[in-house]
């Protein structure tokens, strides 16, 4: 397999000539654990898959560990031997990476992948079918510099009207967004979803625990790559399969990263995206008689009176409310992180300098300078 079948462009090529001269090979994050990666280098004929670990200084010189090394990246490897590690010396600039706020109260983002194409959300016209959670994850995906795809799966198990149903609505919500009807255990529609997959294209697959994404790795790769387990009959969700996110090869061209299920979606993104990804609701804004209006109980908010009088989905007025206090927390929280790192960062500078001037003065006193 060769370094452009594994997404290898120009551009990586270029950022990598420094490394070359020291030695060090390109490779392709495929997994990550908490004490060493998986990746793939490119050979004449077949992958060769390889263990790595991270050296310590681009530890040091990641700011948060959104910076770190993940699967999708390109990082520069000095090769070890039989009695020494590989050692990832470098990362790439990334072309694109999706990611979501840590769960729970961190104020950093979690890297779902790196260096994708399109990430295509999985999800079903039932149980799993949520408009709000699919705003936030084109939010994510179009901060991410990817292409989305929405993948309304399983539609073996509803009627063909509850799927167009779906699939339409879904659509009206970001024109960016490509929507497709499969179904993985029938291998509805996974035709189309291979026309994506080209040689050296990368797809990121995410959605609910259960909605099938393993089912359509699996259908993909032609075999069982990742076990699946039954459907729970009284929700209609299958048993969560992908315990761990890992980048896969697919027979004829393309790769895919897997990902467990996410049970939470927040958001890791900025005012400006969000202002654009409600356009329509910002438009209706413009109008308000106050240019601070909060859009709740001011008076003479035009949103609140378009959902009054009909114009605007109630529920959309309230996801852009929710969102806007989300990403202000979040900005909050990372003001709150940003000043305790610089507080921490000045007493370091001040022991520093405190051990410096006393080991000058013991080197005097050694010396028996006055």
């Amino acid at each position: 397999m060769t370094l452009k079948e594994l997404g290898w462009t120009p551009e990586f090529a270029t950022a990598f000539a420094p490394y070359r001269a020291k030695g060090w090979v390109p490779a392709r994050l495929i997994r990550e654990s908490p004490i060493n990666f998986g990746a793939f280098l490119a050979g004449s004929d077949d992958i060769e898959e390889i263990d790595v670990i991270l050296c310590g200084r681009v530890w040091h010189a990641a700011a948060c560990d959104a910076d770190l090394p993940a699967v999708g990246d390109w990082v520069a490897v000095e090769l070890g031997d039989e009695n020494t590690d590989s050692v990832i010396r470098a990362t790439l600039p990334r072309k694109s990476c999706f990611s979501r706020k840590m769960p729970g109260n961190s104020s950093q983002a979690q890297v779902i992948g790196a260096n994708i194409d399109y990430v295509a959300v999985v999800t079903d016209a039932g149980p799993d079918f949520n408009l709000r959670r699919m705003e936030r994850y084109f939010m994510l995906i179009e901060r991410s510099g990817a292409k989305a795809i929405v993948l309304v799966n399983k539609s073996d198990l509803f009627t063909k009207e509850q799927n167009q149903n779906a699939a339409d609505e879904i659509a009206a919500l970001w024109s960016g967004a490509t929507v497709h009807i499969t179904s993985a255990v029938k291998g509805e529609g996974l035709k189309t979803l291979k026309k994506y997959l080209k040689k050296g294209v990368t797809m990121c697959i995410v959605g609910s625990s259960g909605v099938g994404k393993s089912t359509l790795v699996n259908q993909l790769y032609g075999e069982e790559w990742q076990w699946t387990g039954e459907v729970n009959e009284a929700t209609g969700k299958g048993r969560h399969t992908t315990t761990s996110r890992e980048l896969v090869p697919i027979p004829g061209g393309g790769l895919l990263i897997d990902n467990p299920g996410m049970r939470e979606i927040q958001m890791w993104t900025d005012e400006t995206t969000l202002r654009e990804s409600f356009s329509d609701v910002e438009a209706i804004a413009a109008a308000c008689k106050y240019s601070d209006c909060s859009h709740r109980n001011d008076a003479g908010c035009a949103i609140r009176s378009a959902v009054e009088s009909g114009t605007l989905d109630p529920a959309r007025h309230v996801s852009f409310l929710n969102l806007e206090n989300e990403i202000a927390a979040l900005k909050k929280r990372a003001e709150k992180r940003q000043m305790a790192v610089e507080r921490w960062a000045k007493r370091n500078r001040r022991v520093k300098a405190r051990n410096l001037n006393d080991r000058i003065q013991l080197e005097r006193d050694e010396r028996g300078d006055v």
